[in-house]
């Protein structure tokens, strides 16, 4: 098992880890979790004996393997399943000693080892992981140079997995995969043989393919069984039992003090006042942990426009070569959001680009509207920043005659506050970085919003957010991404772009995993393209909306009513003996509120899927 006893650790005189503590017994696999800063990379660093620790101590088994995805596979002119290959250190020394033994007992041990070691079906094992993780056959025989870096990073990723060390560590390995590689590695890492501690803000892998959440908070280390979802629930009661016990011990310190100060001064009350002043110092107050810090999005609200914003008529498109998507049938409303479904290579991509008008239809009929604005986040553009430049001075770019007090409260709507506001981009943080890009995408109120992996290097608190942002905002989204649980909670419809064509996908998230997982070839494709939808009469659309609107207003009154419900249950006051039955009442109305929510959802829902149907 991996033991982490006592360890202490700063930079630069800020301290990391004070006093933290955590055991990994063997075999499980671990989502390391924390706040941007907290020190993730740091321990996963120290694990593996590239920092030294200044107090106390990690030990692993003796002669344990720490296997870890190195930053960059070098340009090198070896194939992609050599590289893979030469991974495994122990079987390609044993390889190439087996070419030139001469002794007959070591050719006996160097044979015997690499039965044990399962070398003659090495190559097919790494052609799979490879496979899994975005490469063709054709590919895996391509030297490494012919790859871009994100490329290069899947080939250092197979490698660590082809090796299988006994640790594996592993941060934050799908901010360079596509959805259909990272759910791939989520089946992978379930079936690993071998210890595994992931770094991730893919709430989807966390919650299925590891066993347990360590958290690092506070410079400490807290082992939790299960999931996020279960840990985030384990947080949040936690949370609220000491915020409710920290209000009750602030109350009786309160009541001690207020004796003490009215009768400090009569002799009367003398060895009463004094007796509370002892009371007082064994009372040791409850710090209440703090709540995630609030992480916001701001994107501005286009006008209304009439619908459709895009229409396409057996549009064609490709890059001046052979035409890569064709008989393209497709309509965009202002209020759709759509997720993009599809290998890479497939034509996502290429898609986002025509809708955005960075390319031109080859052929057929390509309409918009004439007022539409559209928004487009692409990962490079991240990577296009001036790196020399303060966030204030790239907005002050796009906006020259706007006051300094209302760039910087723009920045601040995307959580780019005073500081990071004024700090060159080359010393942002990753996540910094991507919020910029997307100040910058959505500065002119757009109509249509393209994201294309708008996830990496945003932690789960801002994903959060970008969802909720999504989820307000009142124009279309077009939306690629790996992260399941954004596309689930974002997109209303699913397009399938593959062998050319793009289609509906009429099954759900849950289904299309289940079908990759299964072979490419299970994934069903309908046989017709995305018809144009028929325009809705005029009262059935204002009735249904109607009835949307009457649900919300109902959803949301009790929402608020569970919410006053919330706050009275959290009153430490309310657990004081003697007043069971009106902590029993209390909880009675919350139970039945509760049951009053469930059961307005289901009409909201079923009115939603009515509106969607009509408007479809």
């Amino acid at each position: 098992m991996l033991k982490i006893e006592d360890i202490t650790y700063n930079v630069e005189g800020r301290p990391l880890f004070e006093g933290a503590s955590a055991t990994i017994p063997t075999g499980h696999k671990v989502g390391l979790v924390g706040r941007n800063g907290a020190g993730k990379t740091t321990l996963f660093r120290l694990i593996r004996g590239e920092l030294a620790l200044e107090g106390g101590s990690i030990t692993l088994p003796q002669r344990a393997r720490i296997g870890g995805v190195a930053q960059e596979v070098p340009s090198s002119e070896t194939s992609l399943i050599d590289t893979v290959l030469q991974a495994d250190t122990e079987r390609a020394s044993l390889m190439a000693e087996a070419e030139t033994a001469q002794d007959p007992h070591r050719i006996a041990e160097i044979q015997a080892r690499l039965a044990d070691i399962d070398a003659w079906s090495a190559e097919g094992r790494a052609a799979s992981i490879l496979k899994g993780l975005g490469f063709d056959a054709e590919q895996q025989l391509m030297p490494c140079s012919a790859f871009s870096g994100g490329w290069r990073m899947r080939v250092a990723l197979a490698g660590v997995l082809f090796a299988q060390p006994d640790y594996l560590l592993l941060d934050e390995p799908t901010n360079y995969l596509d959805l259909e590689g990272a759910l791939w590695l989520e089946s992978y890492l379930q079936k690993y043989p071998h210890t595994v501690l992931i770094i991730s803000h893919d709430r989807g892998l966390l919650n299925r393919a590891v066993q347990g959440i360590l958290h690092l908070d506070n410079r400490k280390l807290t082992y939790w069984q299960g999931g996020y979802d279960q840990f985030a629930r384990q947080m949040a009661e936690r949370r609220a039992v000491l915020q409710a016990e920290a209000k009750k011990v602030e109350a009786r310190r309160a009541h001690l003090q207020s004796f003490v100060d009215r009768f400090k001064a009569k002799a009367s009350k003398a060895v009463q006042a004094q007796s509370r002043v002892k009371m007082l110092e064994k009372l040791t107050p409850i710090t209440a942990p703090e709540d995630a810090k609030k992480v916001v999005f701001t994107f501005p609200a286009p006008e209304e426009l009439a619908p459709p914003i895009i229409n396409l008529d057996g549009a064609a498109v490709g890059y001046g070569g052979p035409l890569i998507l064709k008989k393209l049938n497709l309509r965009i409303d202002q209020d759709d959001r759509i997720a993009l479904l599809g290998r890479n290579g497939e034509g996502k991509s290429t898609l986002s680009k025509l809708l955005a008008g960075k390319l031109q239809p080859a052929e057929g009929k390509f309409s918009r509207s004439t007022k539409l604005r559209i928004g487009y986040f692409a990962q490079h553009q991240v990577d296009e920043l001036h790196l020399d430049e303060t966030p204030l001075q790239h907005i002050m770019r796009l906006r020259p005659t706007e006051g300094q007090p209302k760039l910087r409260a723009r920045l601040a709507g995307f959580g780019l506050m005073a500081d990071q506001a004024d700090t060159v981009v080359a010393r942002l943080s990753g996540g910094q970085k991507a919020r910029l890009s997307l100040l910058l995408a959505t500065i002119d109120a757009p109509h249509l919003l393209i994201l294309d992996e708008p996830t990496n290097h945003l932690d789960i608190e801002s994903r959060e957010a970008l969802v909720d942002a999504l989820t307000e905002y009142p124009g279309a989204v077009i939306l690629v991404s790996h992260d399941m649980h954004l596309l689930g909670l974002v997109a209303d419809r699913l397009w399938l772009v593959k062998g050319g064509a793009v289609t509906p996908y009429t099954e759900d998230l849950e289904a299309y995993r289940r079908q990759l997982l299964a072979g490419e070839d299970d994934v069903k494709i309908p046989a017709k393209p995305i018809e144009k939808k028929p325009k809705p009469s005029r009262d059935e659309l204002l009735a249904l909306k109607a009835e949307v609107r009457k649900c919300e207003d109902r959803l949301e009154k009790l929402n608020a009513m569970r919410d006053k419900l919330a706050k009275k249950l959290a009153d430490p006051e309310l657990y004081e003996d003697g007043r069971k039955g009106e902590l029993d009442t209390w909880n009675r109305k919350y139970a039945e509120v509760m049951d009053a929510l469930d059961k307005a959802e289901a009409l909201w829902l079923s009115a939603q899927e009515k509106l969607e149907l009509i408007s479809a």
